[in-house]
């Protein structure tokens, strides 16, 4: 695979994005071992390149969309209105009725979106989104629920929820929860389950379908981390889930995992392109930066690096640095990696979920292409601009 890798920086270039779909069929093939019977809606802000969610389509998942565009694209690639969740914070009317006009299911996590929606869709189908008070997840900016965050209604407001539900008519079809992503401990995750599971009754909610768990599932980013034992977490769900279930003449388990279908599939190959020395620091500047992988400078992530023009060499310690005109441009302090010399190869790790989807062109440096390996056969999906083309997007 390395040998591959650097042909493949040598035939696109670099900075590349590289995503191999047979992981991502493997990860989505683990899920539904692990949790028998339960529906999975990809998170599709983690990753929203088309081949991957064309992958998954043809794997049976369903679409978690956060915003009008992404609804589109998911119908765009071919998924139907029914398998969409909307799960949209702070939405306005205008987003309301275009995605209402598509027929795709609402998840509102707020008792004044509730109403406006049911001012607007009186009668309709719908989906609660409640916080868990459960805080966890592997980033402070990742954690979704505890009184600190802007997601869901409190559990304190079960009535309120329900009189604006009685108000106009709407039909509870689904209870959602969400506690955070990259959850260290399944048990943090069940004990958020839990405290939804408490509300699920036919008193409350008697035209209930499913239940939706979110996301949180846990990957590796360090190479000598051990991942949560997910066949066991599976096993207490169902459990869990068993007692609930009896109440309801049918009732289905979802899950939104992003994260764990796509990080591992993806890496970003870089070139150094200076070596230099500060006070006894090595830095290694490269030709990407953070505005084309945020994660170690917003969540102060870790990504594992490899030189893959060097494997076999001693280490050194650096500071790999990006080529943006900020000072917290680094992709890793004092990081052991084999000994780097210009025009190196470098290779960052778990780069599928949350980089290019949150990317940007700070410095007016445009986005790297994206290529995919299927069956390891290479196409190119997304062709970087050139920064003629960027220019001219701009003026």
């Amino acid at each position: 695979m390395t040998v591959e890798k650097i042909e493949l920086a040598r035939k696109y270039g670099t900075p590349l994005y590289v995503y191999d779909l047979d992981v991502v069929r493997e990860r989505y093939r683990n899920l539904k071992t692990w949790v028998p019977g339960a529906k999975f809606f990809y998170a599709m802000k983690a990753n929203y390149n088309p081949r991957i969610l064309k992958c998954l389509l043809d794997e049976g998942a369903s679409i978690d969309a956060v915003s009008v565009a992404e609804v589109l694209l998911a119908l765009k690639i071919g998924f139907s209105a029914d398998q969409i969740l909307f799960t949209a914070n702070m939405v306005t009317d205008d987003e309301m009725r275009e995605v209402k006009k598509r027929n795709v299911l609402f998840n509102i996590g707020s008792l004044s979106e509730l109403r406006r929606f049911g001012q607007l869709y009186p009668g309709s189908e719908v989906c609660l989104r409640f916080n868990p008070d459960i805080v966890a997840g592997h980033h402070r900016k990742v954690r979704t629920g505890g009184k600190d965050t802007k997601f869901g209604i409190v559990l304190e407001d079960l009535e309120k929820a329900k009189a604006v539900v009685s108000e106009f008519g709407l039909i509870v079809v689904g209870i959602h929860e969400h506690t955070g992503s990259g959850i260290p401990e399944t048990v943090d995750m069940v004990g958020g389950m839990r405290n939804i599971l408490a509300i699920v009754s036919p008193e409350n909610f008697p035209d209930l379908r499913f239940v939706d768990f979110g996301g949180g599932f846990k990957i590796s980013y360090y190479h000598d981390e051990e991942p949560p034992n997910y066949s066991e977490f599976g096993k207490e769900v169902n459990e869990l889930f068993s007692a609930v279930r009896e109440k309801y003449s049918q009732l289905e388990i979802f899950f939104e995992p992003g994260r764990y279908l796509a990080a591992e599939c993806g890496c970003l190959l870089v070139r150094a392109t200076t070596i230099k020395e500060n006070c006894g620091k090595v830095i290694v500047g490269t030709d990407s930066g953070f505005p084309q992988l945020i994660r170690p400078m917003f969540y102060e992530a870790h990504h594992e690096i490899t030189n893959l023009s060097n494997l076999g060499g001693s280490s050194k310690r650096y500071d790999v640095a990006g080529n943006i005109c900020e000072t917290g441009d680094y992709f890793a302090s004092r990081r052991e990696i084999s000994e780097i010399s210009e025009g190196d190869f470098l290779c960052i790790h778990d780069a599928g979920a949350y980089c290019y989807s949150m990317g940007g062109v700070y410095n007016l440096r445009p986005m790297p292409s994206e290529v995919v390996l299927d069956d390891g056969v290479d196409e190119l999906v997304t062709k970087r601009k050139s920064n003629e083309e960027l220019v001219n997007e701009i003026f």
